[in-house]
C-alpha cells in the first residue's frame, strides 16, 4: 500500500435494540456484554494494524468515548444523523488532513474473530486499485432475518462485483438467498476519499459536501435527513459503470453483531439446557432464553426462547425471535420522554 489506512470507527449511535442496557447516556459501545473491557475499546484494538484510529461520535458521548478509547483520534460530528451524514463528514476531514488514504469504516457493535485484519488489507487493495467502494461480505451460517443481504455479480480477481443491496427479508425469502449464495451485509466498507465523496456528490448528501467545501460543518448537517450511508450512496451506486461502483470482498474471519438481544445467544456459552446469562440468573425447567442483569438478579422458570433483561429500574421481557422490535419500546418510551 502506498497510503495510509485510518480505521473509521463508527460511536455516535446508542444502539436501541439493546434497551434497557443502552440507553441515551449510556450507549451499547460503552458496555461489555461479557468482555473484559467495553465494545468501542474492542473495537480499537482491533483496528490497532491501521495506520490512524479515528472515532466518529457526538458531543453528548465525546468523553465517554475519550475514557474509553484514549489512543484514537476523535471526530465531532455537530447533529447524530445516522451513518450517511457522519461517514461523509468523517471521510472529507480524512481528506483534508490526509490526502490520499484508504477509509476503512467499522461499526462499533460487531464480535469479530481472527483475519480481520488480513481481510481489511486486502480490501483496502481493491479500493485503491479499483476506484469502487467495497463492502464486506460475510458468508451466512443460517438464513437470518435480522441482517440486509449482498447479491453478488461477477468474480474478479480478489473479489466481485455487487449487481445490488437487499433489505432485511424474510424467513422463506432469506433462505432463499443463502441457497443462492449471497452474503450478508456486514456493515464493514472500504474507500478512497475521493470515490466515495464523488458518490455522495450524486446523493441527497449532496448539500452537505456543499457547506464541507464552504467549511461550515454545521450547515451541512442541518440541510441533509438523516439518513444510512447504505440507503444514500451504496444501494444508489450498486451496479454503476458511468463512475465509482460498490464491490465485495468475501470476509475471512467470524462475524456477528452484537445489535441485538438474541445476538447474546450465539456468542456466550450456554447451559444444558442452552440458556445463556450475563449477569446473576437462575433458570428452572427452561430452556434457550437469554438472561441479562446489572446486578439484580432474575430467575426464568418454565418458559423457552425469552429475552429477560433487567439493567436499573427497567425490565425487558420479549420472545427471543422478536428481539428486532425492541426499538418500538424505546420509540414508545422516546415519545413519552422516558428514555
Amino acid at each position: 500500500m502506498d497510503r495510509p489506512i485510518v480505521a473509521l470507527v463508527m460511536a455516535g449511535g446508542t444502539g436501541t435494540r439493546l434497551y434497557p442496557a443502552s440507553s441515551a447516556d449510556r450507549p451499547k459501545q460503552f458496555l461489555s456484554f461479557g468482555g473484559e473491557r467495553s465494545l468501542l475499546a474492542r473495537t480499537v484494538d482491533r483496528c490497532s494494524f491501521a495506520d490512524e484510529v479515528l472515532v466518529s461520535t457526538t458531543e453528548d458521548l465525546l468523553d465517554g468515548v475519550r475514557e474509553r478509547a484514549p489512543d484514537a483520534d476523535v471526530l465531532v460530528e455537530p447533529v447524530p444523523k445516522d451513518t450517511g451524514p457522519a461517514l461523509t463528514y468523517a471521510t472529507f476531514w480524512c481528506r483534508e488532513l490526509l490526502g490520499d488514504c484508504v477509509v476503512l469504516a467499522v461499526p462499533n457493535d460487531h464480535v469479530i474473530g481472527d483475519g480481520f485484519a488480513d481481510t481489511a488489507r486486502r480490501a483496502a487493495k481493491v479500493a485503491v486499485r479499483t476506484r469502487d467502494l467495497v463492502t464486506f461480505g460475510v458468508d451466512p451460517d443460517r438464513p437470518a432475518t435480522e441482517y440486509g443481504y449482498v447479491e453478488p455479480g461477477a468474480e474478479r480477481e480478489d473479489h466481485y462485483a455487487v449487481e445490488a443491496f437487499h433489505e432485511k427479508p424474510d424467513r422463506e425469502t432469506a433462505a432463499d438467498r443463502v441457497d443462492a449464495g449471497w452474503y450478508w451485509n456486514a456493515g464493514i466498507f472500504a474507500w478512497t476519499p475521493d470515490a466515495f465523496l464523488s458518490a455522495a456528490a450524486d446523493s441527497a448528501l449532496a448539500p452537505m459536501l456543499d457547506a464541507l467545501e464552504a467549511d461550515d460543518p454545521a450547515r451541512g448537517f442541518r440541510e441533509v435527513e438523516a439518513v444510512s450511508v447504505d440507503y444514500a450512496v451504496l444501494e444508489r451506486t450498486a451496479g454503476r459503470d458511468d463512475g465509482p461502483g460498490v464491490v465485495l470482498v468475501p470476509a475471512d474471519f467470524d462475524w456477528d453483531d452484537l445489535g441485538s438481544w438474541d445476538a447474546l445467544a450465539r456468542v456466550l456459552d450456554a447451559d444444558a439446557d442452552g440458556n445463556v446469562a450475563l449477569g446473576e440468573g437462575l433458570t428452572l425447567d427452561a430452556a434457550d432464553n437469554v438472561i441479562a442483569s446489572d446486578g439484580t438478579h432474575v430467575s426464568v422458570v418454565g418458559a423457552e426462547d425469552l429475552v429477560v433483561a433487567a439493567f436499573g429500574d427497567r425490565v425487558l421481557v420479549v420472545p427471543k425471535d422478536e428481539a428486532q422490535r425492541v426499538r418500538e419500546v424505546v420509540a414508545e418510551l422516546r415519545q413519552e420522554g422516558r428514555f
